[in-house]
């Protein structure tokens, strides 16, 4: 993937409902937050931004063999567009448009990233939406102008309300891209959905 795309992956959020740090729980023996960064890296992204902010250290230490850059949200409890803005300052010059992936979404396939990337491709000026059976989910891709909107305020969903018709919508077949992991239920069923995922492999 050439430079002209960055992927941001936020990973900056205390984790208050899962009561540990999910970004770090493991998942078929890896630590989630690899999880998402290795589907990135096998889509083909060769820029990705990982913002951290609560447990910094812990979640740099667990990405720092991997082709990534961190940087830090310095206010861990802002929500996500703060996050994005830090992102914004780290990513590659030569970037043009800007993935927007979450940390508490491992299940999101490689399969989901490089459709989304290819229709990006065919239209790098559009805001480019996951949907699976009729409704929208993550990672989405935003020209950076875009999203470079979010340094005046307001979240990411206003910036897409404010252009509808920029938005273009993929449909996938993968269920992943509407899955949070954001408490212990939620954590058991994604440890059993990716045990079922190994078991037909």
């Amino acid at each position: 993937m050439p430079c002209d795309l960055s992927a941001m992956l936020l990973a900056a959020g205390r984790s208050s409902r899962m009561g540990r740090c999910k970004q770090l729980l493991p998942l078929a023996g890896q630590p989630t937050i690899v999880r998402c960064i290795q589907t990135l890296v096998a889509a083909g992204i060769t820029d990705i931004v990982v913002v951290t902010g609560a447990n910094a250290d812990q979640i740099e230490a667990a990405v720092q063999h991997l082709p990534v850059r961190t940087v830090r949200n310095p206010d861990p409890d802002g929500d996500m567009a703060s996050s994005v803005i830090a992102g914004l300052r780290a990513v590659h010059e030569c970037c043009r448009g800007v993935m927007i992936c979450l940390a508490d979404q491992p299940l999101v396939s490689t399969a989901s990233c490089r459709r989304l990337l290819e229709q990006h491709a065919n239209a790098p000026g559009r805001i480019t939406i996951p949907l699976f059976e009729g409704k929208k989910g993550h990672p989405v891709i935003l020209p950076l102008n875009l999203a470079a909107e979010l340094e005046t305020g307001g979240t990411l969903r206003d910036v897409i309300s404010r252009h509808q018709d920029l938005v273009q919508l993929v449909e996938v077949s993968d269920r992943g891209v509407m899955l949070d992991m954001d408490t212990p239920e939620d954590y058991d069923e994604f440890e059993r959905l990716v045990r079922e995922q190994t078991n037909r492999a």
